[in-house]
């Protein structure tokens, strides 16, 4: 790194001796700007590291917002110098180039845009956060990675797609052997791209007229690209090598992995799903990235009431706790936070999971592959003989795996599983459906909860957000003085920290511990409608109320309360 930041700093006094010696201690750790450095350890905030750079090298503070830099970004197609040095085009006049710095003395770094892109480069100070939260905007998250490709090539332009799809119709479409390959290139920026974004899905469907790349963030799907329908093909095929499944299968749907090798000591798995559709081949991959999940119990939304309730069922040498939702309600990070909670040298953990989303160090974890016979219910038996303290199964499906379940409750063990319903009183109807025995039910369950996610608002750009007098009307009428007088709501076009205005999830949730009353009942064959009515009078806040309590407190909007939980 060539920057004279520190240098600067300290010859103005602005620096101490000591905060010098442990930023240089700091850079030697890990790979750091400087900029970055000074903020993280708060040394400086952003605006007054911006305002002393200022001052004094005697250079005005830019604001990024006041340039089209998207459109000067994609004029200059280079996100690899951008991801790599931390700097932002905003503006391309003639043969000039204005770039944004967060640290006008790295003169290097803009002496390496001038040599690659032949611009005459003119640096602008910013703010550090400010053109951080661009960047993130244009591209996501920085990431280090070892591919060479995300540093060193240019970006896959419009024009190098056309070219490709324009080969397509001319060759079999199966170039796709080798890494250097241009739709290799191409797939590697999108799912670089996706982990930056914090992408949960990436969406590849082709259609007859057009082929569209969709990812899902924060819950929505979004739009990333249209690349040429002639392609869509070959993305496909690529996109099964690098999972190791059948490429000549075109007929069925297949399933594989892809293991995305980031540094030395870090690589993302994603889960590949293959579907053949009129148009061809939609692929699906879903991000399991470990490392950028929080198991922090206290980070997840619960409110004291709730928490105390979780943590106490946790505590219990036996029983079951269930989660409930529909897929993408962060069932697996609230199971996985309860069991990093347990996770102890004193405890034998067992888990059975279809597959694997997250690895926790200390826990013995287990792939099921139905193919082979090794289903919830054979695992769940294996563990039994394993001496376990608590085990865990990813979901309980069938009558078999419930009565497992049920017979390891009873017996000494504490167990942990979802389901797929609404709410947790309609998890006893679910089981009972299943086949299980209520005297079974209300002897074995400690803990329900039910739960969804909802986008946060952005800290940066949400609004006041004043109720119409028919819309308050209709609200207080179900939830009385509940209902806040000064509600927030997103900034849909969003902001450069943002996703049209949300950043972010929380969870909402229902949590029913199983009372004595609630046993007796649930033994006595209840309805859900009157187990819900015994919970609430113990005091159990419905996922509609947890849901105003969040929007009490400004975390969410009531358009998302609405689109998640039917306000």
């Amino acid at each position: 790194m060539s920057s004279n930041l520190l240098q600067v700093l300290e010859n103005a006094d602005k620096l101490t001796s000591a905060q010098i010696e442990l930023a240089h201690t700091l850079m030697e750790q890990k790979p750091i700007s400087v900029p970055s450095l000074l903020i993280e350890n708060k040394f400086f905030t952003s605006s007054a590291l911006s305002s002393c750079i200022s001052s004094l090298l005697l250079e005005p503070v830019y604001s990024i917002e006041h340039f089209d830099y998207i459109l000067a970004a994609n004029q200059l197609n280079r996100r690899d110098l951008i991801l790599t040095y931390q700097m932002l085009p905003l503006q391309i006049e003639g043969n000039i180039l204005t770039l944004a710095v967060s640290d006008p003395t790295d003169i290097d770094a803009q002496n390496e845009f001038r040599f690659i892109t032949g611009f005459i480069v003119k640096g602008v100070l910013v703010d550090h956060n400010q053109l951080a939260g661009a960047i993130r905007k244009l591209y996501g998250k920085k990431i280090a990675s070892a591919k060479s490709a995300t540093h060193s090539n240019a970006s896959i332009s419009d024009s190098d797609l056309a070219q490709l799809a324009d080969f397509e119709e001319h060759s079999d479409g199966e170039e796709t052997v080798s890494d250097e390959a241009p739709i290799s290139r191409y797939i590697q920026q999108v799912l670089f791209d996706a982990i930056r974004k914090q992408a949960s899905d990436i969406h590849f469907e082709p259609f007859e007229e057009h082929f569209q790349i969709r990812l899902r963030l924060d819950g929505m799907l979004q739009l990333y690209s249209s690349p040429p329908v002639g392609i869509a093909r070959r993305v496909s095929t690529r996109l099964k090598i690098l999972a190791k499944i059948n490429i000549a299968e075109r007929r069925l749907p297949q399933d594989g992995r892809i293991k995305l090798n980031l540094t030395d000591g870090q690589s993302i798995d994603m889960r590949v799903s293959t579907l053949p559709t009129q148009w061809g081949e939609k692929v699906v991959l879903r991000i399991l990235d470990s490392s950028s999940v929080s198991l922090d119990i206290d980070l997840l939304g619960y409110n004291a009431n709730q928490k105390q309730a979780y943590l106490k069922a946790l505590e219990k040498p036996q029983g079951m706790i269930l989660m409930t939702g529909p897929t993408g309600s962060g069932k697996t990070v609230s199971l996985y936070s309860g069991l990093k909670y347990l996770n102890t040298e004193q405890r034998n953990i067992s888990t059975a999971e279809d597959p694997v989303e997250i690895n926790l160090p200390g826990i013995n974890q287990v792939n099921i592959h139905a193919e082979i016979n090794l289903t919830f219910a054979a695992a769940l038996r294996a563990f039994l003989r394993q001496d376990p303290d608590i085990v865990m199964v990813g979901e309980i499906r069938d009558l078999e795996t419930a009565e497992i379940c049920i017979k390891a409750a009873q017996t000494g063990h504490l167990v942990l599983s979802t389901l797929h319903t609404n709410s947790a009183a309609e998890s006893i109807t679910r089981l009972s459906n299943m086949g299980v025995a209520q005297y079974n039910l209300a002897g074995s369950l400690s803990l329900i909860i039910a739960q969804r996610l909802a986008r946060k608002l952005c800290v940066h750009c949400k609004s006041p957000h004043p109720l119409h007098d028919h819309q308050l009307k209709a609200l207080t009428q179900h939830y009385h003085s509940l209902i806040p007088e000064n509600m927030q709501t997103a900034n849909l076009e969003g902001c450069s920290h943002c996703n049209n205005g949300y950043l972010g999830r929380i969870g909402i949730y229902e949590v029913m511990p199983i009372t004595p009353e609630l046993a007796e009942a649930i033994g006595n064959g209840a309805s859900a409608i009157r187990l819900e009515n015994i919970a609430k009078s113990h005091g159990m806040n419905t996922l509609q109320l947890s849901g105003i309590e969040k929007l009490n407190e400004g975390i969410t909007s009531l358009a998302e309360l609405q689109r998640v939980i039917s306000l």
